[in-house]
């Protein structure tokens, strides 16, 4: 092989090679034939420490970042602290309350101290009340004596009446306060206000009901012997007073009655004659003939008296003293118009009709129920004629619940309103069943209902509500108001000099609050704030939301209950 032939790809290979420079780095560890082994070592090592260098210094800046944020809470510095300007820049925000901790009166009670604590009231059940501790109520004037003595009654009777939800006397989340840093912050959140007012309440128990006859207060009138209907003068609907004839009945037995009762009386004349003669002929005649015709006379009259009983037991009255001195005929007549109203002689032949007459009365006032009977009919004593009512009560039967039993007692308001209609219709509790329905559980209870002018009727269905305790001028509260904080009830009021100026902080305080009966979109306060006070209304979730914040570090020193 020739020298030309060798040198030439060695020639390309130096062309290549200033063509296309290797790196540095790879020059540096390149090791050539001519180097000494120790140089090469030491180009290696060296090329390996400065590739190393970057790597090195990521992870000391990872392990710089770590030990900052461990010991700063994981906080950004502020540009003040970057740049050294440390002092220039007040750090002034209290992250617990979020307010600035300037103003923070949780921080630094002495800008708000905290007013007289007055603890548990075992009487209402709540702290700090403002029923017998009134400064505590945050108002511009104190309530006056007459209407903390209202107030205290009212609440005592709602104690009174059954078993309301109870606070935690261990509770101290009453002594917290929530403040915001200003208004803006207020109106932002989506807090909302208003006065604590007085409304009307009406603490009751419902059932439905239906109204009924009273069963008392009715009469079912059918004749008291076999007849035949003679006349019948009253119709379903028709108002009738005591003692009105609605029919009268053919009856053969009301004649022989008073058959018997003219043959008595004319026994009873002759009779009386007899003995009349006897004595005055006492000298000439035995003794023993005047005492059979006393003997005869008792009789008689005793025969009178059986025929006048037997008439007044079907309700014809017989003055029998008017009868004596009449002659039979006259008797006759007026045996046969007993018991019929004059409207009904006017209309007849009074000489020519029949004695069997009896006429059927009602005994009392009221309506005609129901009618059974038709001129003409055969009837007899087992056979109902007419019903009578007397629609001037009524009864209210009720339906409740078996479990409001402790709450009831004779003599109670009732109020009932008919399905349909608006008119409330009052009434008083006058029987309690002593046993409950077997198959709804309930208990039934009855009222008297006054029924007047008749506007009531019988099988009206609706709701009836038994008034446990009516209020005119009771404490109410909007019902978003009010929250339950794990142990107690809560309303959160603004303080008082919430509007003094534009640094006094805006405050409200935590008052737990008993509750009464709830109507609509108002909740009565039994004990807890006063009227006048200004509470949270709409969005006042926030103001627990913080709450629970505040107390979630320190936890409760309370059970829930």
């Amino acid at each position: 092989m020739s020298h030309s032939s060798v040198e030439t790809p060695i020639k390309k290979k130096r062309q290549m090679s200033a063509q296309y420079p290797r790196s540095e780095s790879a020059a540096d560890t390149a090791i050539s034939e001519n180097d000494p082994p120790h140089e090469g070592i030491f180009r290696r090592t060296l090329s390996l420490v400065r590739n190393s260098i970057g790597s090195t210094l990521v992870l000391i800046g990872f392990a710089g970042l770590f030990y900052y944020g461990h010991h700063n809470d994981w906080k950004i510095p502020k540009f003040a602290v970057l740049t050294g300007v440390k002092g220039s820049v007040v750090d002034d925000w209290c992250e617990e309350h979020a307010v600035p901790e300037s103003i923070c009166i949780t921080c630094d009670p002495t800008l708000m101290p905290l007013g007289p604590d007055y603890g548990w009231c075992p009487v209402h059940g709540v702290h700090n009340c403002p029923l017998h501790h009134p400064d505590v109520a945050q108002m511009k004037e104190p309530p006056t004596a007459d209407e903390l003595i209202e107030d205290f009654n009212r609440a005592e009777r709602a104690l009174t009446v059954t078993a309301r939800k109870q606070n935690n006397s261990e509770c101290r989340v009453y002594k917290s306060r929530i403040q915001f840093a200003s208004i803006e912050t207020v109106k932002q959140a989506g807090v909302d206000v208003e006065l604590v007012e007085r409304k009307p309440v009406v603490e009751s128990i419902t059932g439905n009901g239906e109204i009924i006859y009273d069963p008392t207060l009715q009469a079912s009138l059918a004749s008291r012997v076999p007849g035949s209907v003679w006349t019948v003068y009253k119709k379903v609907g028709d108002r009738v007073s005591k003692g009105e004839v609605l029919a009268i009945v053919d009856a053969v037995q009301v004649g022989d009655l008073k058959t018997n009762l003219l043959r008595s009386l004319a026994e009873e004349k002759l009779q009386l004659q007899n003995v009349t003669r006897l004595t005055a002929a006492r000298d000439a005649i035995a003794g023993s003939k005047i005492l059979d015709a006393e003997a005869a006379l008792a009789k008689a009259q005793a025969d009178v008296l059986s025929a006048e009983q037997s008439l007044q037991n079907l309700g014809l009255s017989v003055q029998i003293e008017s009868l004596h001195g009449k002659s039979e005929r006259q008797v006759l007549d007026s045996l046969r118009i007993l018991g019929i109203p004059d409207f009904v002689w006017s209309q007849i032949d009074s000489q020519t009709v029949t004695a069997n007459l009896l006429p059927i009365v009602s005994p009392m006032d009221g309506v005609v129920r129901e009618r059974f009977v038709t001129t003409g009919e055969v009837v007899d004593p087992t056979r109902v004629l007419f019903l009578v009512a007397d629609m001037s009560q009524m009864w209210l039967k009720l339906s409740i619940p078996l479990e409001e039993i402790d709450k009831l007692a004779i003599g109670q308001k009732i109020r009932f309103t008919a399905d349909g209609s608006h008119q409330k219709i009052e009434g008083v509790l006058d029987w309690i069943s002593t046993s409950a329905n077997a198959a709804t559980r309930m208990l039934d209870v009855r009222a008297i209902l006054a029924n007047p002018d008749g506007r009531l009727r019988n099988e009206t269905f609706g709701t009836g509500e038994i008034i446990l305790r009516e209020e005119s001028d009771a404490i109410v509260i909007p019902n978003e108001a009010t929250h339950w904080e794990g142990c107690c009830q809560v309303v959160f009021v603004r303080n008082t000099h919430y509007f003094d100026s534009p640094e006094s902080p805006k405050v409200f305080h935590v008052r737990s609050v008993r509750l009464g009966i709830s109507h609509g979109k108002f909740t009565e306060v039994i004990a807890g704030v006063l009227p006048g006070e200004v509470i949270a209304t709409a969005g006042s979730d926030v103001l627990r939301a913080q709450l629970l914040k505040n107390n979630l570090g320190a936890g409760c020193d309370c059970v829930a209950e």
